[in-house]
């Protein structure tokens, strides 16, 4: 390695956690706990792919790529799909409202590009749930570290960069790779990462969407290509974190922690920023008499990095609306809920929610961000009185889990356009309650003919 990077020996501590994370995982079973949360990921992670195909962006790149790409995989009244085409399509579909899973050690989801790339190859291959389930924690386990380790430079997005680590190490895992052949996958992965950009976000463009996919695909290339013999430098991760990371010298937890088990799920279709103040409205909003008109002034207090990577005011677009504090507090006061209606017309455009949302003003919360703490404080002004309420936790943390109701409920309406709340609810209870099952006999509960797709 060029010296001008630095001793390479600094990271042997990073890389010795892996490479015992792999060992762990790599043959035996998922604990329950593990295996649980797999599970609850995969259905929430499956709803807001639901959810998220019904925007024609993804509609139109679904139909292009299944005439390019038939194959074994379909969800919900989609055409069928190749294992590769299928988790290009599940990634976008699950990011696009922003409501899907994260881990905040990683700063970024491990699990969305994990299910779009396992799902569809387990279903090609017959598997059964529990396999995917062990897949899935081990690609978790990794790239929920290799997020911590390989922080990303400023004006970068995290989405089409480490996430495929994780993926590799997923598929590797399914594949029936041992040990040495996961790290092989993971090294061909960490030569080719890709330096994707935050510059879509800021501008409102849905190039954004497509990272996750490109995660899943190169997580996807990369077991293959180390199942085919292919092999990568052992010091792949050491070179990437020193040269193109802002990579943290933090150890890493160690192999025994279950990091999964630290994810979040989201109670909003928002970013995790943007559900303090979104909780906050959420809690004063029984006692505004009259509705939102008299609200004259609004403030939300909250921690520098909120303001710094969700502070887009009057968004144009959705994605903006998305990384916007200021629209999901409005949006909540106004509707009592931030879900994937709160992006379409006529709700996008609501008078009153423009009204609102210019009437926010973002004041850092100095004592939070020295603390490295997440909160908020929203006050209200109105000619009756102030009104304020602090958050410290959101609903769908790891300390607060969506208990198995909201989850269910979180899934059936996310479902709603194209799965019966009959069928939705009789996959979930499946995913969450079956001692084991075969994939193909799990996915025909929620995607009806999937039986006669597979089999072809």
């Amino acid at each position: 390695m060029n010296n001008e990077l630095g001793d390479p020996r600094r990271w042997d501590g990073h890389l010795a956690v892996l490479r015992e994370t792999v060992a762990r995982h790599a043959a035996g079973r998922a604990s329950p706990e593990a295996s649980q949360q797999a599970r609850r990921l995969l259905v929430d992670t499956v709803g807001c792919a639901i959810a998220g195909r019904h925007a024609g962006e993804v509609r139109r790149l679904e139909q292009a790529l299944a005439a390019c790409e038939p194959g074994c995989f379909r969800i919900a009244d989609a055409p069928t799909l190749g294992v590769q085409a299928a988790a290009q399509v599940l990634a976008m579909a699950a990011t696009w409202d922003e409501a899907c899973e994260g881990h905040a050690l990683a700063h970024g989801r491990p699990g969305v590009p994990l299910v779009a790339a396992l799902l569809p190859l387990a279903l090609q291959r017959d598997a059964r749930l529990g396999e995917f389930v062990d897949a899935f924690v081990l690609g978790y386990e990794v790239g929920a570290r290799c997020g911590a380790w390989l922080r990303i430079r400023p004006g970068m997005h995290v989405d089409a960069n480490w996430p495929a680590l994780g993926v590799a190490a997923g598929v590797a895992r399914l594949l029936g790779l041992p040990a040495a052949g996961i790290g092989q996958a993971i090294d061909i992965a960490a030569c080719q990462l890709a330096t994707s950009v935050y510059l879509p976000v800021a501008q409102g463009r849905t190039a954004r969407n497509t990272y996750l996919g490109h995660s899943a695909s190169l997580g996807l290339q990369a077991a293959f290509a180390s199942a085919a013999g292919i092999d990568a430098p052992a010091d792949a991760l050491a070179h990437y974190a020193s040269a193109h990371a802002a990579a943290s010298s933090q150890a890493l937890p160690g192999a025994d922690a279950i990091l999964l088990l630290d994810a979040y799920l989201k109670p909003f279709a928002a970013v995790r920023h943007v559900h303090y103040g979104a909780v906050a409205a959420q809690a004063l909003r029984p006692q505004l008499e009259g509705g939102t008109q008299p609200i004259e002034g609004i403030v939300l207090r909250i921690y520098e990095e909120a303001i710094t990577y969700c502070g887009n005011r009057a968004p144009r677009t959705p994605i903006q609306a998305q990384f916007s504090l200021s629209f999901g507090l409005a949006a909540m006061l106004r509707y009592g809920d931030i879900d994937p209606d709160v992006y379409e017309a006529p709700r996008f455009d609501d008078a009153e929610l423009r009204r609102l949302e210019a009437r926010v003003a973002l004041e850092p919360d100095a004592g939070l961000s020295e603390r490295r703490a997440r909160g908020a404080t929203l006050t209200l002004r109105r000619a009756s009185g102030l009104l304020q309420h602090t958050v410290h936790t959101i609903p769908g943390d790891a300390g607060h889990p969506l208990d198995r109701a909201a989850l269910a409920a979180k899934f059936r309406h996310y479902a709603a356009r194209s799965i019966d709340a009959g069928r939705a609810a009789r996959f979930c209870d499946a995913v969450l309650d079956a001692d084991d099952i075969a994939l193909r006999t799990l996915w025909p509960l929620l995607v009806p003919d999937t039986d006669s797709a597979t089999s072809s």
